[in-house]
């Protein structure tokens, strides 16, 4: 029930006289303020709210409920008919406030209450009295041998605070329980008759342990974390600086874009307005034309002037050679005379600029929001390993310009780390140097210029529990190549069991069959903790993988004719399937079953052998962890980083991973992960 209660105990314990607001007692105008409902606050405002109700009367009969606008939210709390001198004083916060106020006016004095003009310096101040006193007026007040004498006094202070915590609601009594319902002290009162009669309340002593324990327990918790909080205000301080920078490069582009618009309108108005000028020269030229041909039509100048000077020729030769062009110009001149009609038009209906749908679109222009997509990983192809490969892809047409790859470790308590940033200008990315048995979480968002897309979903990987172990198979140690086939980087390996066993025919009788045919690694451990994967091929009949020491090895790479032959051998792990049957912790081997796509786990004492129980789908990638200094060996499923089956071993010689193939089969170690891989995997 104390749960949440220190939360709220310091807003319940604050009146009128908490140093936040520090009013001896709040006036009537200030009451009537705050005890009208909302709904006339806000229709009248604080303005004319106290011009209405400043006529309520302190001595009025009605019963009023009192509530308070929240600073915070602005709603409306209710303080019941008592208001305000219904909470509690915040001794505590007034005493820190006070704490406070003394470092700032350190060097300013607190004088004496009691003295005369002009006041001294105090030098003390009494609690009981709630005054201030010099030393002189201290003796006067409080002389030796009163009640007086024995009152409480501490330095020069401000801060009177009572010795007890009175009710609220009964003046006369002491606070001495707490009700963990109303999560707020209480008096005896309350307890019997009052509101809070059927609460649940405990003892003062017992919520003050209480409480003070969660304080003390979320305040260490706090400073704890106190790196945490650190390194999260160092990511965002460098989102700050990414949002400037983002911010900054975003006017740019942007100026940049009005710029490109502002060009192609500067040389769309170029182009309008030569346009323009070269049809008004056109059709200036044409009037001018026109007004000169009909100029010539006026007396004495021009066409009429020029056949006035004809009419004047006496040679009637001269005047008829003349006369017979000048008389068709002259008609020509009349006819268009009585048909007047303009050589060009004034209007420019055809020049106006139709710029409407432009105008349109320019007010709408805006930020294009969805200008990115956001990328996709792709668990499929995302794989951990020695380092993590993570793939992606974008759902959009628009191929973004560069992506920006995020990952973080996530604590064992969920605790989240600060993200590390990487940026890739391709749809892949391999991470290195990660934690060994830990959660990561990646996410990858895209960036189009200055647009950033949002983050994609988070993946979440698991790390293997131990370093990745890097081997090939050996090629010379009991290597059968008659029934086992090894490829060129001596990665995989395949059982062919045929034309030899079918000439073996006739040797095989009821109740024998062929023996298992092995393959190691070619590298010991000697120490440390190592992991290592390998996938198994679905077609692959029984398959054996593990861990075996070297001297079990020697007995096992025997001949298959040696009559101490490892199917013979009770616990060779072959054929007796000594690995299920014998639950000794000091073997020095441990092989697991694969075969027909299951996973058989080996009998065990301790759990239920049932065949149900024992038998899981084979996982598509499957990892061995050995820990030589526990002498542990486990098997897990590598797609979910989860452990199918553990055990002991006997790591008192060097330690091989072993391999073992019996019909049909194949295994194929897993390749770490190189930016080469990388490469590789692009190509294909």
């Amino acid at each position: 029930m104390l749960d949440d209660s220190f939360n709220e105990v310091g807003s319940d314990n604050s009146n009128q006289s908490s140093p936040r607001i520090r009013l001896p007692s709040p006036s009537m105008d200030k009451i009537d303020r705050i005890s009208r409902p909302a709904s006339q606050r806000r229709s009248l405002g604080w303005r004319g709210h106290k011009k209405i109700l400043n006529g309520w009367k302190r001595n009025s009969l009605t019963p009023r409920t009192t509530t308070f606008p929240c600073p915070g939210c602005e709603h409306d709390v209710d303080l019941g008919e008592r208001g305000i001198n219904g909470l509690f004083r915040n001794f505590t916060l007034e005493t820190i406030v006070e704490r406070y106020r003394q470092a700032a006016r350190a060097a300013t004095a607190i004088m004496c209450d009691l003295c005369k003009p002009p006041p001294q310096e105090s030098t003390k101040s009494c609690m009981d009295c709630s005054a201030s006193y010099c030393n002189e007026c201290f003796k006067i007040y409080h002389p030796w041998g009163t009640i007086k004498a024995q009152h409480e006094y501490v330095g020069p202070t401000t801060n009177f605070r009572p010795k007890i915590l009175m009710c609220p609601e009964h003046e006369t009594e002491r606070i001495n329980m707490y009700c963990e319902l109303c999560r707020r002290p209480v008096c005896h009162l309350c307890k019997l008759g009052g509101n809070h009669s059927n609460h649940r309340v405990t003892t003062m002593s017992s919520a003050y342990k209480t409480l003070k324990e969660k304080l003390s327990k979320d305040i260490d918790y706090l400073i704890g974390k106190e790196s945490q909080v650190k390194s999260q205000i160092s990511e965002l301080n460098l989102l700050m600086k990414e949002t400037e920078c983002n911010g900054e490069r975003a006017k740019e582009e942007a100026v940049t874009h009005f710029e490109k618009l502002f060009e192609v309108l500067e040389e769309r108005k170029s182009s309008v307005l030569k346009a323009i000028d070269t049809s008004k020269k056109l059709r200036l030229d044409k009037f001018q034309t026109q007004m000169e041909e009909y100029q010539g039509l006026l007396e004495n100048s021009g066409l009429v002037g020029y056949a006035q000077e004809v009419l004047k020729e006496t040679d009637q030769s001269c005047f008829v050679q003349t006369a017979k062009q000048l008389h068709l110009r002259i008609q020509k001149a009349t006819e268009s005379l009585k048909s007047f009609r303009p050589a060009a038009q004034t209007s420019f209906e055809d020049y106006v600029v139709n710029t409407s749908k432009q105008t349109e679109l320019l007010g709408e222009l805006s930020f294009f929001s969805s200008g990115v997509d956001v990328p996709e990983i792709n668990e499929e192809q995302s794989k951990i390993y020695n380092n993590a490969l993570i793939n992606w892809y974008h759902p959009g047409k628009d191929k973004a310009d560069s992506y920006v790859l995020e990952y973080r470790k996530i604590n064992r308590d969920e605790e989240m780390l600060s993200w590390n940033e990487t940026e890739v200008f391709g749809t892949s990315k391999v991470i290195s140097d990660l934690e060994s048995n830990c959660n990561y979480a990646f996410r990858v968002r895209a960036y189009k210029g200055s647009i950033c897309s949002p983050c994609s979903r988070e993946l979440i990987l698991h790390t293997p529990p131990a370093p990745v172990f890097s081997f090939l198979f050996d090629e010379k140690c009991g290597y059968n190549n008659e029934h086992l086939l090894l490829n060129l980087k001596r990665d995989r390996v395949e059982s062919r069991a045929g034309f030899n066993l079918l000439l073996a025919a006739e040797r095989i009788q009821v109740g024998y069959y062929t023996s298992l045919d092995y393959i190691i690694g070619d590298v010991g451990i000697t120490k440390g903790k190592h992991f290592w994967a390998f996938r198994v091929e679905p077609y692959s009949y029984l398959v054996k993988v593990g861990v075996a020491s070297s001297d079990k090895l020697q007995e096992w790479l025997r001949s298959p004719r040696d009559a101490v032959s490892p199917r013979y051998e009770q616990d060779s792990g072959h054929d007796s399937g000594s690995e299920d049957a014998c639950f000794d912790s000091s073997q020095p081997f441990t092989l697991v079953t694969i075969g027909m796509k299951k996973f058989f786990i080996p009998k065990s004492p301790t759990s239920s052998n049932e065949p149900e129980n024992r038998v899981l789908p084979m996982p598509t990638s499957i990892g061995v962890f050995l820990d030589y200094d526990k002498g542990k060996v486990g098997f897990y499923d590598m797609d979910h980083m989860k452990c199918l089956y553990e055990r002991q071993v006997d790591c008192s010689h060097t330690m091989y991973p072993a391999f073992a193939l019996m019909g049909s089969g194949g295994i194929q170690l897993e390749e770490p992960i190189t930016a080469k891989y990388l490469e590789y995997q692009e190509n294909m």
